[in-house]
């Protein structure tokens, strides 16, 4: 059977949901599955932020240790760094066996920074979009598609409980995917680090400081690299490279398909290859984990160069012009716009 038609919350129905953490996934799957109908506790450590807004949202939230002594399944949602220690001191020593433990990132368990009992299950759920869009989706009755992945099933219903979460949190709305830890994690990380995060955001900066570089002034270079990406991507995601064709000029198409390949081409292909062999053979979570274990002193200087690159500032000051980036208001109408000064030379 299709895991999608297959999926139901039955599984879990009379059961107790522990989830860890109430970021922008653990909030969105807490409330998700509690208005599916399950029974969720939220664990917190006591006086932190998310723990008030998880009272304010209505739930019971106790320390972690506690949560998981009295859940049946514990979804691990904090940060892939926090979770080594926090499966040590509060879910090794007491989830109760044949629970089962659930991650949204099979990081720590593929690379084996977490080594799980062998009496509990081991399972994945895996949104395809970030937390608020989980939460978004299903309140419109619609759903976010899911990967799913079931690494240990000790208590031999490890495929119901991990399809049953999914449905509780909107996946099976759309579409539930089967994978496996290991495929889950490094295809994840090879899309952050080549082309989402890692390969796009270079890709903008780079052909940014070309323009700039060459005389044009910078407020241009903002739009045409950085601000009209949006326009691109959306169509991309609505109907793949035929739809973006379709709604950009021939002009622009000839442009694509004869210069494209000479920016992005076979050496591109080749470095891609090695990032994910480092992905692989566990060469960058090694070196994450150090760098983590340091203090993130390299890791902070290179978020702060990026910060500081001009194409932030320039960015800031024109995207404060667009009334429609900005919060909510009665009207737009007859606001006041600042005419952009012709800082290049032209070209």
């Amino acid at each position: 059977m299709n895991p999608t038609q297959e999926a139901s919350i039955d599984a879990l129905k009379g059961q107790r949901i522990g989830v860890l953490g109430y970021g922008s996934q653990g909030r969105a799957h807490a409330l998700n599955l509690r208005d599916s109908g399950l029974d969720v506790r939220v664990g917190l450590r006591p006086g932190g932020a998310t723990a008030t807004q998880a009272r304010a949202d209505g739930f019971a939230v106790a320390a972690p240790a506690e949560v998981v002594g009295g859940s049946d399944l514990v979804a691990v949602l904090t940060p892939d760094m926090v979770q080594p220690q926090l499966y040590r001191e509060a879910i090794a020593p007491h989830l109760r066996k044949g629970g089962a433990l659930l991650f949204a990132h099979g990081l720590n368990v593929h690379y084996g920074m977490i080594d799980p009992r062998a009496d509990i299950d081991v399972i994945l759920v895996a949104p395809k979009g970030p937390g608020a869009l989980v939460r978004r989706e299903y309140e419109r009755g619609a759903g976010v598609p899911c990967l799913f992945a079931v690494q240990q099933d000790a208590s031999g219903h490890a495929r119901a409980r991990v399809l049953a979460y999914a449905a509780g949190i909107g996946g099976a709305r759309t579409q539930l995917i089967e994978t496996s830890f290991r495929e889950e994690t490094e295809t994840d990380l090879f899309g952050e680090q080549a082309v989402l995060c890692g390969g796009a955001t270079e890709l903008v900066v780079q052909g940014f400081e070309t323009l700039v570089e060459a005389g044009y002034q910078p407020e241009v270079a903002y739009y045409e690299c950085m601000h009209e990406l949006k326009l691109i991507v959306d169509l991309l995601y609505e109907g793949g490279l035929a739809q973006m064709h379709k709604y950009v000029s021939e002009t622009a198409q000839y442009g694509d398909l004869t210069r494209g390949p000479r920016v992005i081409n076979a050496e591109t292909r080749q470095r891609m290859r090695e990032v994910l062999t480092e992905i692989q053979d566990g060469r960058f979570a090694r070196e994450w984990v150090a760098e983590y274990a340091a203090g993130n002193p390299h890791y902070k200087a290179l978020k702060q160069r990026d910060l500081e690159h001009p194409i932030e500032k320039v960015g800031a000051a024109l995207r404060a012009q667009m009334g429609w980036l900005q919060a909510p208001k009665a009207t737009v109408k007859g606001a006041a716009v600042t005419p952009i000064k012709n800082t290049g030379t032209g070209g």
